[in-house]
């Protein structure tokens, strides 16, 4: 990525990126201005969490997240890979979670965790306006969001199921969303 690209998501920009699953809409998970803005480009409901990127299991601590022992034995089967995890977070983070928990990937391209090293955690949802068809590339990307991202960064042509969600409460894991990973 760009280094002026990775500057931007520092300093509270929004932008369009590959990530390790669809092309995604990007801020920074710590800034709220920037996932307002994020929120009004893309026209997604408010009361919808975004997924949280992050470059390596030690940034849950950024969160406050507790890890149970069934979350450890999970991560330790899917993680990094294209599944993403709910965790109950602190109060403090209740504008990213919207009060159903913070939905985090740890992603398996180790290209975009590097970038995640730099930038921190990243807020993202795919790039699409709430409800259509998600950009498969840079130029359907551009045709959706135009002038109102800070950038765009092209990764190709990319086509992959979104990534399985899950929830897991004590022992149980509950998938909500199958997608590029197959859980059973």
């Amino acid at each position: 990525m760009k280094t002026e690209n990775i500057e931007i998501l520092k300093n509270g920009g929004v932008g369009v990126m590959p990530t390790d699953t669809v092309y995604g809409i990007v801020c920074s998970a710590f800034s709220k201005p920037a996932l307002e803005r994020l929120f009004k480009v893309k026209g997604r409901d408010e009361n919808k969490p975004p997924i949280i990127l992050i470059a390596d299991i030690s940034d849950l601590d950024r969160f406050g997240i507790s890890i149970s022992p069934t979350q450890v034995e999970f991560m330790g089967k899917y993680w990094p890979g294209k599944v993403t995890i709910i965790f109950t977070v602190p109060e403090n983070f209740s504008y990213l979670d919207k009060g159903l928990g913070l939905a985090i990937r740890l992603p398996a391209d180790e290209s975009l965790r590097e970038i995640l090293r730099q930038t921190g955690p990243l807020a993202t949802t795919s790039a699409n306006f709430q409800g259509q068809t998600t950009a498969k590339n840079i130029n359907e990307a551009k045709k959706c969001f135009a002038d109102n991202v800070d950038f765009y960064e092209d990764g190709g042509e990319l086509e992959s199921l979104p990534s399985t969600l899950v929830k897991i409460s004590g022992d149980k894991v509950e998938i909500l969303r199958q997608g590029a990973v197959v859980i059973s």
